[in-house]
């Protein structure tokens, strides 16, 4: 089991930047993805970002590419999220989830482990 904590959500101006920290504790020897979903008011989650164990596979959702940014330390078990150029549409809780295994993924029903969320949000 892999327990998740997020941090670093935040009120931030539209243009601005904000970085999101995920860190994983329990049984983190194994080999796990790391991926970042986000709820907005009155929507479904959405995926945002996730990464693999190695970190050489990376997949964006269409709305942050080139805005967003996901990074892993695997000695640290932490996931970063580095959020530029954001905009109000990216207001929404974000979570952090987890699944083992080598591969990424980007459906919710994929990751068992998943964080309290951090809210995010974008004014303009």
């Amino acid at each position: 089991q892999v327990l998740l904590v997020e941090s670093g959500g935040g009120l931030v101006q539209a243009g601005g930047s904000l970085r999101l920290s995920c860190a994983a504790s329990g049984r983190t020897q194994s080999a796990y993805a790391m991926g970042w979903f986000r709820r907005a008011p009155e929507k479904e989650r959405e995926f945002v970002t996730t990464i693999t164990w190695s970190g050489g596979s990376i997949y964006y959702a269409d709305s942050v590419k080139g805005r967003f940014t996901i990074s892993r330390d695997n000695a640290k078990n932490t996931v970063h999220l580095q959020m530029n150029s954001l905009k109000p549409e990216d207001t929404a809780v974000y979570y952090c989830a987890a699944a083992y295994g080598t591969s990424g993924y980007i459906r919710p029903y994929q990751y068992p482990y998943w964080g309290q969320g951090t809210q995010v949000t974008v004014s303009s």
